[in-house]
């Protein structure tokens, strides 16, 4: 057990409504050394316990794998506020379909920031996977789905521009990392494609399996960790999660299906949010996005190689997508 800080406990009481605050413990540490998470129990609070996010970052930030340069920091405090903006801002039009925590408050200053949210765990959400089944693999897909066909055509604003940690703009070192190859050439053709989509909504932004948090029984879903949302392509959420729990071979040989369950799950819930089926504009997206799949795998595929080139999670199934993009982006400059 730790002990807090007493305007930390003043806060927490004043959001939650709790008589007393106690037996306060860490759940994790924050990337590169960036605060804390804690679960905090609660007195007098129709709540139990919460979840505190406090972010106090480093005098010296501790990557794991090195990229502690001032771009990454200015980056991790942005996606912080971001986080911030999110849950005052645009949390709320979540609702059973698109399960987030509940956010009791959040405050900021002197470089820090404090968010104090449901605990899922309680909430009857307790597990975490590494891996999933199908039966957990199309759960995230319709979630996915419900997020993104919430939010079509919401502008981002507070949020990032464009979603996902990864995407071209603010990874410019890694880019530069990356040894001649064909990827890093066409790098901002693929980064163009995805923010050129006729379509656009917000995106988790990091939408692994890690992110995601399941009942006991298994029939219900939440995501927490929302500091890349942003405006984007659906296809690069659906891309990485994919990535984060299956093989190749699952991906190579379900791909069809998978986007099917997808997009079945989406038109279903725009039709019950406008009150009808998209129609033309439905059959529209679908065909645009459905497009932007292998793009958005090859431009996850680009960060990876200046990222971390050994990583398991580049896998010739990520290879593969990825050179079939580059040669059809060459094949149209060719024409």
């Amino acid at each position: 057990m730790i002990e807090l800080p007493d305007d930390v406990h003043e806060f927490i009481r004043q959001v939650t409504g709790a008589s007393s605050v106690f037996d306060a413990s860490i759940v994790q540490s924050l990337w590169s050394g960036y605060g804390q998470i804690y679960r905090v129990h609660l007195v007098g609070s129709a709540a139990e316990s919460v979840i505190v996010k406090h972010v106090r970052p480093p005098s010296k930030s501790d990557h794991p794998r090195g990229w502690d340069g001032d771009q990454s920091h200015q980056r991790k405090l942005r996606s912080y506020e971001v986080e911030l903006h999110w849950y005052r801002d645009f949390a709320a039009r979540c609702d059973g379909d698109v399960r987030v925590p509940h956010c009791y408050g959040t405050t900021s200053g002197d470089g820090q920031i404090m968010f104090v949210l449901e605990d899922l765990d309680a909430a009857g959400y307790p597990l975490r996977r590494g891996s999933l089944n199908r039966s957990g693999v199309t759960m995230g897909l319709r979630y996915l789905a419900n997020f993104h066909a919430t939010f079509l055509g919401v502008s981002p604003t507070g949020l990032w521009k464009r979603g996902t940690y990864w995407h071209l703009e603010t990874r410019p070192d890694e880019l530069a990392a990356m040894g001649t190859c064909d990827l890093k050439r066409f790098a901002a053709d693929i980064d163009s494609a995805l923010n050129g989509c006729r379509f656009q909504t917000l995106v988790h932004g990091d939408a692994k399996v890690a992110n995601f948090c399941f009942s006991a029984d298994g029939s219900a879903i939440a995501a927490v960790d929302f500091q890349y949302v942003g405006g984007g392509c659906g296809m690069k959420d659906v891309a990485y999660f994919l990535g984060s729990c299956q093989d190749d071979s699952q991906c190579e040989r379900d791909e069809s299906l998978l986007l099917d369950t997808y997009f079945e799950a989406f038109h279903s819930r725009r039709a019950k949010i406008v009150g009808k089926t998209d129609g033309t504009i439905g059959r529209e997206l679908e065909s645009e996005w459905r497009s932007m799949y292998p793009v958005a795998w090859a431009d996850f595929t680009r960060f990876m190689l200046g990222w971390c080139p050994g990583h398991s999670k580049l896998t010739r199934y990520s290879h593969d997508v990825a050179a079939r993009v580059v040669e059809q982006i060459r094949s149209s400059r060719s024409l």
